[in-house]
């Protein structure tokens, strides 16, 4: 447990430093908006590729780690699309409410699980962590994409949208360009690979320094059964449904632990950011978001160590 939070410490403080900078206006919002679209297009797309060119994939359990955590989201979906109508009538969660519920429970924040499992195991633990972006991003954002345009009135996308809207987005092609490079090239010229390296390196700081400034705790006041809800099938739910289906897989030890890393770090902040350009409801989103990111310092700790 020690270890654990050891680890966890490091990068919560840099939560804390963004958060801070952004309460104090030390940093100003144009430049918190220029540093996270920097860091999710260039830093964060460095990190990954360098990571996956480099890593040796026959010595970590791809299809188990890959196959549990996609397994998770998938069955965490179908929950969630059950109990819509439950909440409808029982809360008056309408459509909007219930993307950024839907939200809230499956997409992960990436930025804290590299850093975390990064923290934990290094090299192994950030292309675990890697291999899970490849397994889980595509099929976050087509199953947003669905839960978006049936739930908030969002007009329908052509199939020429949806493909460039995946073929663009920076998760998904850093991924598919590391995993080529690894699988089909041979090594990179030293000087490209140094800048590739030295790039990615500033991605987890910049990340963490993001997230926190992300952090609205005024948006807490009143929390309700919308916000308990995401927090508990987010960081309860889909990280011991993970658990069991990397089990029946195989996967044991520091694999595992970074199974349970992936599963049970907050939603993304760029939940947010999606929910205000397809309709959803964003400032619930955002309230999500906050409460799972403070939960998520006491219940990420427990998890690794008791999961």
């Amino acid at each position: 447990m020690s270890a654990v939070f050891a680890s966890l410490i490091p990068t919560f403080l840099i939560i804390a430093t963004g958060w801070l900078a952004r309460a104090t206006n030390f940093v100003d919002e144009q430049q918190w908006g220029g540093l996270e679209r920097v860091t999710y297009t260039i830093f964060f797309p460095a990190l990954i590729v360098d990571t996956l060119s480099r890593a040796d994939l026959a010595s970590v359990p791809v299809l188990g780690v890959g196959g549990a955590l996609a397994g998770a989201i998938l069955l965490m979906a179908l929950a969630a699309l059950a109990l819509r109508p439950l909440l409808e009538r029982r809360l008056g969660i309408d459509g909007p409410s219930f993307t950024s519920i839907f939200q809230g429970a499956t997409r992960w924040n990436t930025f804290i699980g590299l850093a975390v499992a990064g923290s934990l195991f290094g090299q192994r633990g950030i292309a675990l962590i890697a291999v899970a972006i490849a397994a889980m991003v595509p099929l976050l954002n087509l199953m947003a994409f669905y839960v978006f345009i049936r739930y908030a009135g969002r007009p329908r996308q052509s199939p020429y949208d949806i493909l460039r809207s995946f073929v663009t987005n920076p998760f998904i092609w850093s991924c598919a360009l590391g995993l080529a490079l690894n699988l089909l090239a041979p090594p990179l010229p030293k000087p490209l690979a140094m800048f590739i390296e030295m790039t990615g390196r500033a991605a987890l700081a910049a990340g963490l320094l993001v997230v926190g400034a992300g952090l609205d705790v005024r948006r807490l006041a009143r929390p309700g059964p919308a916000h308990f809800l995401a927090a508990a099938l987010k960081l309860l739910v889909l990280p011991a449904t993970a658990v069991v289906l990397a089990r029946l897989a195989g996967v044991t030890g520091d694999d595992l632990t970074v199974t349970v890393v992936a599963s049970s770090v907050p939603s993304a902040s760029a939940a947010y950011v999606l929910a205000r350009q397809m309709g959803g409801n964003a400032p619930l989103m955002a309230e999500i978001l906050t409460l799972q990111t403070l939960l998520a310092m006491v219940s990420m700790p427990l998890l690794i160590a008791f999961l």
